[in-house]
């Protein structure tokens, strides 16, 4: 898995780590829902909002770290399918 099938992938279901400075660094979940600019995750301490812009984020996909920033998936979900290229 390359970072261009993650980024075509449905982001709702995955774990991830936002792995930027900052507020959100070390901030770790499930995706339970995105919109254009945000990403929900599913932390122990409940449900966090966490901005797409100025953050990276660290998707685990099959045992595999995958780092992704923000900027580059700040789409709507069903458009970021047709938009990453």
């Amino acid at each position: 898995m390359n970072k261009k099938d993650l980024m075509r992938m449905e982001l709702i279901g995955m774990d991830t780590e936002v792995v930027s400075r900052g507020t959100f660094h070390g901030m770790r979940g499930m995706v339970v829902d995105e919109t254009r600019n945000t990403l929900v995750l599913s932390t122990p301490e409940g449900e966090r909002t966490v901005p797409k812009k100025a953050n990276e984020f660290l998707f685990t996909y099959d045992e595999q770290g995958i780092a992704i920033q923000g900027s580059e998936i700040l789409h709507r979900p069903e458009d970021r399918i047709k938009k990453v290229r």
